[in-house]
């Protein structure tokens, strides 16, 4: 598959975390729910909020690789 491939596929993995996305109510209804896929960065929602610059690519690599696996799947 092309994510596994992708240099960023290492980054993926399951874990339960918590926050303010609407993900929160697909994932309590155990629908597998994809999050996190934004820049690495700080200070959500505020004035000091950033996003780190080496992380912009690699999150578009991840992003890309998840859509072609979701559109080329046999499923």
């Amino acid at each position: 598959s092309t994510l596994s491939s992708s240099s960023a596929a290492s980054d993926v993995y399951k874990r339960q975390v918590g926050g303010g996305s609407d993900g929160n109510f697909t994932a309590a209804l155990g629908t597998p729910t994809l999050d996190g896929l934004g820049t690495v960065g700080g200070g959500s929602h505020a004035v000091d909020e950033h996003a780190r610059i080496d992380s912009i690519l690699p999150r578009i690599d991840l992003t890309a690789g998840l859509v072609v696996d979701l559109l080329t799947s046999d499923q």
